[in-house]
């Protein structure tokens, strides 16, 4: 079966699949040759003469060519999914694709609940798994490089001019205009930088600046509303009480009266330096700090349980 991608044309001829169950401490053995794994539950250790060695968990997947030394050790009782292939592209080996299971469900769930008998033959079925396989793991390797190079600069860009820019009636699709990205290709990017939606990232941009004009200004709500992008106080109030549990007014009360507690705390220990001399001056400064720090756990704590 072959596929085509960024690599040029490469090849996977598959032969079958096995399922093969493994106690602690027992190795894979029998299996020679060019193989591909999928670990289906518990922990191993696959120890190669090119890479040293690495733990892989369930969901985990690899590939090893026929000219790579390999042991593969379990760690914990494991269920693993075995591959043997004849004819293998020029690849790194051993490959490694860390979440396999959960970057491909379907093909996940295809080799665990239909193992692959060689005896089947090459029928289209037979055949078409070697593809299946072999796209998926190249699709991993080269997600993975990407995440090696850093953060994906259109969606540093993007996030800039959100930031800038809350205010704005932003869509889906008018980001993706920014990013000059089709809309799922802006959502598939926003999933692997960010692990969120766009309209989530939105959002999480909105209240930031909202909270930070209830704290630090006089505005009343509905210029706060207007300013992060929000037609009327009422459907501001209705998101900012559903994304930190409790409405914009209260907020800015309580954010308020910590930071009075703040200031009162720090007077309190510049008073009590005067009071008892140089020599007190570390302990009450101690106790201004404990004072400020029961303020800002006061807020972090109304923060998350926002989140939540």
């Amino acid at each position: 079966m072959t596929a085509s991608g960024g690599r040029g044309t490469l090849t996977w001829e598959l032969v079958g699949v096995h399922k093969y169950a493994l106690g602690a401490g027992e190795a894979l053995r029998g299996v020679d040759g060019a193989v591909w794994v999928l670990v289906l539950d518990g922990d191993v250790r696959l120890a190669a003469d090119a890479s040293g060695a690495e733990a892989l968990h369930a969901g985990d997947a690899f590939h090893v060519d026929a000219r790579t030394a390999y042991r593969l050790t379990a760690l914990t009782r494991a269920e693993l999914a075995v591959g043997r292939l004849l004819a293998v592209p020029p690849l790194p080996s051993p490959l490694v694709a860390r979440e396999f299971a959960d970057r491909h469900r379907g093909i996940a769930e295809l080799v665990r609940i239909c193992p692959l008998d060689p005896a089947c033959g090459q029928s289209l079925f037979a055949a078409s798994y070697g593809g299946l396989i072999q796209a998926a793991m190249l699709q991993s390797l080269d997600e993975d490089e990407r995440d090696r190079q850093g953060p994906d600069p259109q969606i540093v860009a993007l996030m800039s001019v959100l930031d800038a820019h809350p205010g704005r009636p932003w869509t889906v699709e008018g980001m993706a205009r920014v990013a000059h990205l089709s809309r799922s290709s802006l959502g598939e990017r926003f999933r692997r930088a960010l692990g969120r939606t766009p309209a989530q990232v939105l959002r999480e941009v909105r209240m930031r600046h909202a909270r930070a004009l209830l704290a630090t200004t006089d505005r009343p709500v509905e210029q706060v509303a207007f300013a992060v992008g929000y037609g009327s106080a009422a459907a501001f109030s209705r998101a900012f009480s559903a994304y930190h549990g409790t409405p914009p007014q209260v907020w800015r009360s309580d954010a308020g009266g910590a930071q009075r507690g703040e200031s009162g705390a720090a007077r309190q220990g510049h008073e009590g330096a005067e009071q008892h001399g140089r020599a007190d001056t570390a302990v009450v400064d101690h106790g201004a700090a404990d004072g400020r720090a029961r303020g800002d756990g006061h807020l972090e704590g109304r923060h998350l349980q926002g989140q939540r």
